[in-house]
């Protein structure tokens, strides 16, 4: 039998003895209900009948008693009796009710007889023996009467009572087998049919947990028999996927393993959270790390807090608002530097999954750079002195030899001095720039205000730009705070950021200076719209004697210098370009 039809069946057996049950009882309870009801009221209409009676005979007497006779009164007392007689009559269904009816009509006939002779009645009231037996007669009939019926009545509760003991009894034993009927029903459908469902549920919970050796129940309902062995099916199904798709992962992850280990620089990888979830080898060498690190953040671990800031700005997705500090690290003993990036990790149109920090060792890097710069200051040194000599002396020169505009011997000289010029201005370059490097350079720090130091650099670039059909304006926050900055120093690098902007840019094209507040920090940019720069070249622009794009000029030494003052102010400067699209070259200040 199918699953449907026995519910279907035990469903309505329990139902159908409900309703019997409940259409008994109704029935008991109305046929109950119709006899009380019909013998109440003829027994309490023959009570009412015989005291009316016992009423008028009362009545009859008073009136016989009193001193002036009233017929009319009499009379109708005696016909009021006779009425009540007669619906007592008709009121009686039972022999001895009938009986009891005619009794009281014949005593009453022989005191009638007595009530149609009043004035000799009257005359003998209290000697007139056959009166007071009438009259007594009457009244015993009418006693016995309402004894009888009030008897009657009792008689008929105590029925009613025990009959609704059994209504009240077979409702219980109707309820009882509803109950039995239910209990039943209910232990059938869960042997039968909850049983099997909770053992299919509790080996769904064991295949989630990824246990696929589960045990599943045997059930004789065609339908939970179907479903059993489909899922049976499905379990095997799965179990084969799972260890198909779990070589498969297992192969991948030794490929991705393999690479990651293979990896020049270290590589730390960070989740969603920015815990360390894994590092190679290189990683583990260059920090001496061990797997007690993990689960930590970055800041903590190496001991840079803004590191922290800049993986939750990556996570978030947004873009590092400067380019990254070296991070110093005491590996047994040694005193290294790493340079790092971030990156996030995410795939198309899925939220960011974590980071990749990769770090690199620059400490001979960066001792490279410290060896060159103390030559170049000692260089610089040294050539000023003989430079600046010689340009004099070739000064004093000129103002003795005297040659025409046009001729060959002037033309010799202007290039000269031109050439003298340019290697001084070289040399005073390069002795800055060795200066900033070797920390002698010194800041002269006063408030100064932005929107009026980008004013004054918009005018000195304006005839440039005007010559070469740039567009130059200025977009400074009005609400920006005054700024502590060596006002000589940072003009330099405005200057030097407009005039790359400027030789850079075609006819046309636009220049905007910007500053804007970001937190703690005011951060300037200058934007062009020229021919930008490559990525793989954008590392390397702020580098010492290094230049990038089509457009050559000076030694390469202007961006480096532009990098050692904004670092020497406590800042941080970087750039954002795409080739053909322009660049933006931003710094910022603590406030």
């Amino acid at each position: 039998m199918k699953l449907r039809s026995r519910l279907f069946l035990s469903s309505s057996a329990l139902l159908t003895v409900a309703l019997v049950g409940l259409l008994l009882a109704i029935f008991s309870v109305l046929s109950l209900t119709k006899s009380q009801g019909q013998a109440m009221t003829r027994n309490l209409g023959i009570l009412q009948a015989s005291q009316m009676m016992g009423h008028e005979l009362s009545k009859q007497t008073t009136l016989l008693l009193a001193e002036v006779l009233d017929m009319p009164a009499l009379e109708g007392s005696d016909r009021r009796f006779r009425e009540w007689l007669n619906r007592a009559a008709d009121m009686a269904i039972e022999d001895a009710d009938r009986q009891a009816v005619s009794e009281i009509r014949r005593a009453y006939a022989t005191y009638d007889d007595l009530l149609e002779r009043p004035l000799s009645v009257r005359s003998e009231l209290f000697s007139h023996d056959e009166y007071a037996r009438s009259i007594a007669a009457v009244r015993d009939r009418l006693n016995g009467m309402q004894t009888r019926y009030a008897n009657a009545v009792q008689s008929s509760e105590q029925a009613t009572r025990e009959n609704a003991w059994v209504i009240v009894w077979l409702l219980g034993g109707i309820g009882v087998a509803v109950l039995l009927i239910g209990l039943v029903t209910a232990h059938s459908v869960a042997r039968h049919f909850a049983e099997p469902i909770e053992a299919l549920a509790l080996a769904a919970d064991q295949i989630g947990r990824g246990d696929f050796q589960v045990t599943l129940p045997i059930s004789k309902v065609a339908e939970l028999a179907a479903l059993i062995r489909r899922f049976g099916f499905m379990a095997e199904a799965l179990r084969e996927f799972k260890n198909s798709d779990i070589e498969a992962l297992q192969a991948e992850q030794r490929r991705l393993q393999a690479v990651l280990d293979s990896i020049d620089d270290g590589l730390l990888i960070f989740d969603h959270g920015g815990r360390l979830e894994h590092f190679n080898p290189v990683a583990k060498r260059q920090l001496g790390w061990t797997q007690a690190e993990l689960g930590q953040m970055p800041g903590g671990l190496l001991g840079t807090p803004q590191i922290d800031e800049q993986l939750r700005q990556v996570l978030q997705g947004q873009g590092l608002a400067s380019a990254t500090e070296d991070i110093e690290v005491d590996v047994a003993g040694e005193q290294r530097l790493l340079a790092y990036s971030l990156t996030p990790v995410s795939q198309a149109d899925e939220p960011i999954r974590g980071a990749v920090m990769v770090l690199r060792d620059v400490t001979e890097q960066r001792d490279f750079e410290r060896v060159r710069s103390e030559f170049v200051l000692r260089a610089s040194h040294e050539l000023r002195t003989p430079v600046t000599g010689m340009h004099m002396g070739f000064a004093l020169l000129c103002e003795r030899l005297h040659f025409t505009e046009d001729s060959r011997e002037a033309d010799l000289l202007r290039t000269v001095d031109e050439e003298m010029q340019r290697l001084l201005l070289l040399i005073n370059d390069l002795l800055n720039f060795s200066r900033y490097q070797s920390g002698l350079q010194q800041l002269e720090l006063e408030p100064c205000d932005i929107a009026e130091l980008f004013a004054q650099a918009c005018q000195r670039f304006e005839a440039a730009a005007v010559q070469q059909r740039v567009e130059l304006s200025c977009e400074a926050d009005t609400q920006l705070p005054r700024v502590r900055l060596d006002r000589l120093q940072i003009e330099r690098v405005l200057d030097n950021l407009l005039g790359n902007a400027l030789r850079h840019s075609h006819a046309g094209g636009r220049i905007r200076l910007q500053a804007g507040r970001q937190g703690e920090r005011v951060v300037l940019a200058v934007e062009d719209t020229g021919d930008g720069i490559a990525y793989g070249q954008q590392a390397r622009v702020f580098e010492p004697f290094v230049q990038v794009g089509k457009r050559k000029g000076g030694a390469g030494l202007g961006l480096a210098l532009c990098k050692e003052i904004v670092l020497l102010h406590g800042g941080r400067i970087g750039v954002h370009s795409q080739p053909g699209q322009g660049a933006r070259f931003f710094f910022s200040l603590p406030l």
